[in-house]
């Protein structure tokens, strides 16, 4: 199986999924990550960003079955070895980072704690809680850092329930356009 075909899979099987209790959302997995993608993609970012931003919760799709509420044990790795079969950093380092920028807005942006869901604020003190000026300094230093927070804003935002967006075969076909760009031999110039 390719990895669309275990990324459609893994949508197909718990994408209906919702977290429960405290980190209850009034969206399922598959339309946060569907609302999440087509704000990237209405933000005109990189085609790796966009992918990023439809796959940043897909470590929570990988564990239970398709009546299991998700779970945030470190989701943001979990998918990673899977999406490294094919993808590069510019997918795989906002996906690994988005949870730090969230520690890092809550640490340096007065206002963005208030901003954020209940679901996401319980989530916040499971997760490390603000950051301190040291792991701030670490994280800006990341080639991938701004990225991150692009993605963490979108994720923040994808929330809403009965939004309209494209259905996930749309987001896949880039996806797929990503992969293949990944296989292009790249140019070396030879001086």
């Amino acid at each position: 199986m390719d990895l669309v075909s275990k990324i459609d899979a893994l949508f197909a099987r718990r994408g209906a999924c919702r977290y429960e209790g405290e980190r209850r959302e009034g969206v399922s997995a598959l339309e946060h990550a569907l609302q999440c993608a087509q704000l990237a993609e209405w933000a005109h970012a990189d085609n790796s960003l966009v992918v990023a931003a439809l796959l940043h919760d897909l470590g929570q799709l990988m564990d239970g079955g398709p009546q299991d509420p998700l779970r945030d044990d470190r989701h943001e790795q979990l998918a990673l070895p899977l999406l490294a079969a094919g993808l590069g950093p510019d997918v795989l380092e906002p996906i690994r980072l988005h949870v730090q920028a969230k520690r890092y807005l809550v640490s340096t942006d007065p206002g963005y704690e208030s901003g954020l869901s209940p679901a996401s604020r319980h989530s916040l003190a499971l997760q490390g809680g603000s950051m301190k000026p040291e792991e701030q300094l670490v994280f800006m230093a990341h080639p991938h850092a701004s990225a991150a927070l692009q993605l963490r804003r979108w994720d923040d935002l994808a929330k809403v329930p009965g939004k309209r967006t494209p259905p996930l075969g749309y987001y896949l076909v880039l996806v797929e356009d990503e992969l293949a760009r990944m296989r292009r031999p790249r140019r070396v110039a030879i001086a």
